[in-house]
């Protein structure tokens, strides 16, 4: 038991770890995943703000001989993080709890008078009498602690590789010592104690510029100890200082590694203007404070899930933040202000996938349960026993509805559609698409971690607007652009003013843009087979955005339309691949089934057309078998039935 006591964080840790055991995604995942399995696994340069710290330490943990995956391996290394900061955070907690009076103190940067200091005396001998016993300590600061690894949201980035569980670790830990420098400043005022915190601070800036959203709260703390003086600015300028060394010292990965040519090399970061564009994110800028419609509607998006985040607990928040306010006041008011602020940020940023920017919203909401769960546990109506039983009941209401939620444990769709779409075409082609969320960024990890197919040349539609792509594709195909090198050049110099935020022309550089687009297909089909995405011909081909060469058509092949001359029939390969469509769906997984149903439907039209519905048959069955959540239009079910 005194073991139990003296490492209550670390088994909290390990327990939410086994449990996220139970989630983790067995490959790749939706979005970035793959794209950051590969940057990690081969220290490439990721999509902005680069993220080298993450980068590093996962291709460190990615070099220890596991008999898994590389994909599986650094999906556990995301459980580590998280479970890590749960362990962070339960410590924070209690660490709070045994300090409480230091947050009620009304103080100044001066040190107390002998009268202060007597009257300290004795409110100390009076708080020892009416301290908070330590195994209800311990108990709060578990209920808190689990709390936050059983919300929805956290605990979804436990399930893969993202850079969010390393954030939330990072986070984590800049709080705690936050908190402790406040603390310790009124036993002993040393700068190191700031400096510390100053030291995690700058990780987390490494790693996501979301930890800026600490600093409000920083900031009231900070100045409601220290005022506003020439001290408390020396003070604040040597922690800069120090923030400043380690920030620049750990980017200094990005233009290091980029001067390499590593196989993934975004933005190619090697002078101080591409330094500056990548790590401020500036290609994501324009959905940062686009609109006041935008704002209002992640307002209500984030009011709309946040039952479904913490269901019980939430009533417990409520609570709690009344409680802190009576306890620890100066804390109290340092989540709410880090709660707000990161709430009216974050709502500002036009993204679908926005829930992870709410995560220091969450974890500042796990506070405040922590201090509803201790006034359960410190009513006298309640016997103890009865109090932790509440308590427990609250933790499993939420553990058993989010678990369905997050569970990644059987998704193998991303693999399975990216190997099927990378397998099912001839050798050396070129696929052209903009499909990152279930696609490219599966195929990074796939082609160049596990090498399979590295013959294929995958082309982002929507990367080809960035200067630093085409040097890119270069790297692994040299070929590929020989016939448009006259278009480029002159692409790239009206791409510069753009990428430089100066005046440009718009028209011109929109039209280069799309004979690239055509020219690519012309200049390659003759030798090498060239196939196109769904989403391009039903967007911008039916816009008018991008036009094939005069003479050629388009073929349904499996999953993407195969270029092809003139008007013959041109056979496709049977669909003998399995795309395991996982139970707990989403939005992409809905996507990858419908697009592959619609794909299949459309090469059993084409068959139908050229008179060999023996041919059409052999894919619509491929449909019924394994695309349950698809329906079949009904002119192709007639030609099943005869």
């Amino acid at each position: 038991m005194t073991l139990v006591k003296k490492y209550y964080h670390l088994l909290t840790s390990i327990i939410v770890f086994i449990v996220y055991m139970f989630t983790l995604a067995p490959s790749v995942v939706q979005i970035d995943s793959g794209e950051l399995a590969a940057v990690q696994a081969k220290l490439g340069i990721a999509h902005p703000t680069g993220y080298p710290l993450f980068t590093v330490l996962g291709y460190l943990f990615s070099l220890i001989p596991f008999p898994f995956t590389k994909i599986f391996q650094l999906n556990i290394l995301a459980a580590i993080y998280c479970s890590a900061a749960v362990g962070v955070f339960t410590y924070t907690i209690k660490y709070c709890l045994d300090n409480l009076t230091s947050f009620k103190r009304k103080n100044s940067a001066k040190e107390l008078s002998k009268k202060e200091k007597k009257k300290g005396k004795e409110q100390t001998t009076t708080e020892k009498v009416n301290e908070i016993p330590k195994n209800i300590k311990l108990l709060t600061a578990v209920f808190g602690g689990l709390t936050l690894a059983f919300s929805r949201t956290f605990w979804f980035q436990s399930t893969s590789v993202e850079v969010y569980s390393l954030h939330l670790l990072l986070v984590t830990l800049t709080v705690l010592f936050l908190l402790k420098a406040y603390v310790k400043s009124f036993e002993n005022d040393k700068l190191s104690h700031w400096l510390i915190f100053a030291f995690f601070l700058a990780l987390g800036f490494t790693n996501h510029l979301t930890t800026l959203m600490i600093l409000p709260g920083t900031a009231y703390l900070y100045f409601s100890r220290y005022k506003f003086n020439s001290a408390s600015f020396k003070k604040l300028a040597l922690m800069i200082l120090l923030f400043a060394i380690v920030l620049a010292a750990v980017y200094s990965y990005l233009p290091f590694r980029a001067s390499q040519n590593p196989f993934l090399n975004w933005g190619n970061p090697v002078d101080w203007e591409k330094i500056l564009r990548h790590v401020s994110g500036k290609q994501y800028q324009v959905w940062l404070f686009s609109s006041f419609d935008s704002a209002g509607k992640q307002f209500s998006h984030f009011w709309n899930i946040l039952p479904f985040e913490f269901f019980i607990s939430l009533i417990l928040a409520l609570i709690g933040l009344f409680v802190s306010v009576f306890k620890a006041r100066k804390l109290a008011w340092f989540i709410l202000i880090t709660f707000v602020f990161t709430v009216l940020y974050s709502i500002n940023y036009d993204i679908h996938d926005i829930d992870s920017y709410f995560l220091l919203a969450f974890l500042m909401l796990s506070f405040f349960a922590a201090f509803g769960a201790l006034q359960i546990l410190e009513m006298k109506s309640l016997k103890q026993n009865f109090a932790i039983i509440i308590l427990t009941v609250v933790i499993a209401i939420q553990l058993f509805f989010n678990f369905r939620e997050v569970n990644q444990s059987n998704i193998y769709t991303y693999e399975d559609y990216t190997k099927a779409v990378l397998n099912t075409i001839p050798e050396n082609s070129i696929i052209f698409s903009y499909q990152w969320d279930y696609f490219i960024s599966a195929s990074y990890y796939y082609q160049f971690v596990e090498d399979y197919r590295k013959d294929v040349t995958v082309i982002d539609k929507e990367l080809l607007r960035r200067s630093w792509y085409y040097k890119q594709i270069e790297n692994h195909d040299p070929k590929v652009l020989d016939g448009v090198r006259n278009e480029l050049e002159q692409f790239l110099i009206a791409l510069q003013p753009f990428e430089r935020d100066e005046n440009f022309d718009a028209n011109r550089l929109e039209a280069l843009f799309r004979t690239i687009m055509t020219n690519l297909v012309k200049t390659n089909v003759s030798e090498r087979d060239y196939f196109i995405a769904p989403e391009l011909v039903e967007q911008e081909m039916k816009r008018g955005e991008f036009k094939l060469p005069e003479g050629y058509n388009l073929v349904p092949h499996l999953f993407f339309y195969k270029v092809v001359a003139g008007n013959e029939y041109v056979p496709a390969p049977d669909p003998d691949f399995s795309i395991s469509i996982a139970t707990n769906r989403n939005v992409y997984i809905d996507t990858i089934e419908n697009m592959v149903g619609r794909m299949l439907s459309n090469r059993a039209y084409y068959e139908v057309q050229n008179g060999r519905s023996d041919r059409a048959k052999i894919y619509l069955k491929k449909i019924l078998n394994d695309l349950p959540g698809f329906k079949l239009h009904p002119a192709l079910q007639d030609v099943l039935k005869n």
